[in-house]
């Protein structure tokens, strides 16, 4: 057995941002066993091994066969047989730019792992569950708008770890606010889910650009996004809990600034919006699954934002990012029913304040409506077409929910 050192000429590195990667054993000389590190939550429970980044140097022109192992886990307290399966397959680059499907991939469900057979074309490659999207992307995204007119950017609290929450908000300060539909969008609550930050470029791309469709929405509303919730997770290669072991999509009905300031900044921020005399006229936090791909309402028992959420569903299904596994549910009260502490965000919000919160899960596997893998393409894209269809679904006032617009400023 040998950790993540030099394996004759061939070495493995996972010394990076969002780098993650166990320990390695050599099976014969082109053959290796990659040990998926996992997470467990506070409890030691929950365990997930849904993310791995790694690079591999040395091995340039040889055949190698890399098996991940040490998959199976938990969700929501129930075993599961992993989150990498037949259907996830892994992405590679030689350069941390370009990201490509690897195709030669076998799935032994007995065990089970994942066997990649890959040829380096050059001295170094790396291998992703998905193609990561690091707080070094946010940073020079962050970067490049600083300067755009329509943006202010607000730093609403600090990880476990110290590093900063931002929040964005776009809107045309010349239009008065009296009127404006507010749209709150939150992603990266779970670090592996680097698809939902590609997401958020799209969308936060699209706003500060030239086309006609997205001056039209940022003068008509006002746009709030967390680009990225768990920057700690992102930076160490996590998977969905924070430094403490805190999923930062459950405990959203518990308030402890301490264990979870990720949550207590991110929810404080929406609740001041709201008590100081805003409305949200729609939330929502976008995740990544390995199959299913659903939009998702609020435990509404009345059903007020049925219209809103089928309207909403019906316009996001026409585009081409966007394939539904079933029709759009409302969600339970809980992800745990009778257990403190397990709200996600759209529960929560819903509970405390009567927010029309929703969540959509996007897969990762393959595509019906793409016949591939999405890549970082497709998932940018898929921000744009879903700020488009928000705002095309929130154009009928009379079936909304929420709180009618009121004067006040956008900055707050």
């Amino acid at each position: 057995m040998l950790p993540l050192l030099a394996l004759f000429a061939i070495s493995f590195h996972a010394d990076f941002e969002g780098g993650n990667l166990g320990r390695v054993d050599r099976v014969a000389s082109n053959h290796f066993r990659c040990h998926v590190t996992g997470e467990t939550d506070q409890d030691g429970r929950n365990r997930q091994a849904s993310w791995f980044y790694f690079r591999i140097d040395g091995a340039k022109g040889q055949l190698l066969t890399l098996d991940l192992v040490d998959l199976p886990g938990e969700y929501n307290y129930k075993p599961t047989r992993g989150s990498i399966t037949k259907d996830t397959l892994p992405f590679y680059s030689d350069d941390r730019q370009t990201w490509h499907e690897l195709k030669t991939v076998d799935f032994d469900e007995s065990v089970p792992l994942q066997r990649i057979h890959i040829t380096p074309k050059s001295d170094s490659i790396w291998i992703a569950h998905v193609p990561p999207y690091t707080n070094r992307n946010l940073a020079q995204l962050l970067t490049e708008i600083k300067e755009a007119p329509n943006v202010k950017e607000t730093v609403v609290g600090k990880s476990v770890k110290g590093r900063e929450i931002p929040l964005l908000t776009i809107f045309d300060a010349t239009v008065p606010d009296r009127g404006k539909k507010v749209i709150w969008l939150m992603f990266r609550q779970h670090s592996w889910e680097a698809g939902s930050s590609w997401a958020a470029e799209g969308a936060i791309r699209f706003l500060l650009s030239s086309n006609p469709s997205a001056d039209r929405i940022v003068r008509g509303a006002i746009v709030k996004i967390y680009p990225m919730c768990d920057p700690d997770g992102v930076a160490r290669g996590g998977v969905r809990f924070n430094a403490y072991g805190y999923d930062l999509n459950r405990n959203w009905d518990t308030v402890d600034p301490k264990k979870m300031p990720e949550i207590t900044a991110e929810r404080g921020a929406i609740l001041d919006w709201i008590d100081s005399g805003h409305p949200v006229n729609f939330f929502l936090t976008l995740h990544n699954d390995e199959m299913p791909e659903y939009l998702e309402g609020p435990p509404d028992q009345s059903s007020a934002t049925r219209p809103l959420m089928e309207r909403l569903f019906q316009i996001l299904s026409k585009t081409r990012t966007f394939a539904p596994t079933r029709t759009p549910q409302f969600d339970a009260v809980s992800t745990t029913i009778g257990k403190p502490g397990r709200m996600n965000a759209p529960q929560a919000l819903f509970h405390d304040r009567k927010v029309p919160a929703f969540l959509i899960e996007q897969r990762i596997a393959k595509s019906p409506k793409l016949r591939r893998e999405p890549t970082i393409a497709d998932r940018k894209q898929f921000g744009v077409d879903l700020i488009q269809s928000l705002w095309t679904a929130l154009q009928n006032p009379s079936d909304e929910p929420g709180a009618e617009a009121r004067d006040g400023s956008a900055g707050n």
